[in-house]
């Protein structure tokens, strides 16, 4: 079962309780070289962001090219070889669910567990009261449209509903910044779609930073503020392109001209890459 729902006036974020500082994002110099079994590979090299606060910016790039490590980084689940990234002012040097959520291509949901223990589950560890846990999980539900469907298990949910619940539980702790690798990779395309329409009506009522991974140069063009475009391994950053298209976004902006323009700029730089 999905809900399509139309976003609201931009004019509308600001009410929503973030410090802006919160959610500004900045990546210096950052660099990084795995060394697996004595085999060296450079990943990453020169590394250059600074992501304002409420921008929604999506990363695209070759298969291998690094967007996905460069996203553990900034998250702190991986310690780049050099370089510094900070979140908020402040270094992100571990995981830190207060200033940035994580949604991964696969669900990862407990089988044993509802949707609603599920989303619950990051504040149970942190031993908050189970009344406000409870309270916090049914109104992120509620935001990604599964209210009422709290009581369902993994099994019974559809895979959009699945990816829902994680966005659900990336949101829970109301991080300023939510980032989000490949998301909707395993659904199918119009599950993807509303997908992509529902996490821009949840960006939209909650003015957080999203940063968001894709191979999908359609769905680059559709969600984003801002594109960056990387270079093949090691990981570059190619080019900068500021989305144009008006808000809130619409199908009938496929179809454009301006929209094909973004998509052949993306797949010139992919293209290159392949020495096509």
């Amino acid at each position: 079962m999905t809900t399509l729902l139309q976003a609201p006036d931009r004019a509308d974020r600001a009410a929503a309780p973030q410090t802006p500082a919160a959610g500004h994002v900045q990546v210096r110099g950052l660099g990084h070289t795995y060394d697996a079994a004595g085999r060296v590979t450079r990943a990453l090299d020169g590394i250059e962001l600074d992501i304002a606060p409420g921008r929604f910016v999506v990363i695209v790039g070759t298969s291998g090219c690094g967007k996905s490590s460069l996203l553990m980084m900034m998250t702190g689940l991986v310690s780049p070889s050099e370089g510094s990234i900070t979140c908020g002012g402040m270094p992100m040097m571990a995981p830190d669910p207060d200033r940035v959520g994580v949604v991964f291509q696969e669900a990862s949901l407990y089988p044993w567990l509802t949707a609603q223990q599920n989303v619950e589950f990051p504040l149970s560890l942190r031993k908050l009261p189970k009344a406000e846990r409870a309270a916090r999980a049914r109104e992120r539900l509620a935001l990604v449209g599964l209210q009422g469907f709290e009581d369902r298990y993994p099994h019974e949910l559809s895979g959009g509903m699945k990816q829902r619940v994680s966005i659900a539980r990336g949101l829970v702790q109301d991080p300023p910044v939510l980032m989000l690798d490949e998301p909707f990779a395993a659904l199918d395309e119009q599950t993807r779609i509303t997908m992509g329409d529902e996490l821009l009506r949840i960006w939209e009522r909650t003015g957080k930073t999203v940063i968001f991974v894709t191979h999908s140069l359609t769905e680059a063009a559709y969600l984003a503020d801002e594109i960056i475009v990387m270079s093949a391994r090691p990981g570059r950053i190619v080019d900068r392109i500021e989305v144009d298209l008006p808000r809130p976004r619409t199908y009938a902006m496929m179809s454009t001209p301006r929209f094909a323009a973004l998509r052949e700029r993306i797949w010139g730089h992919i293209r290159n890459q392949a020495g096509e």
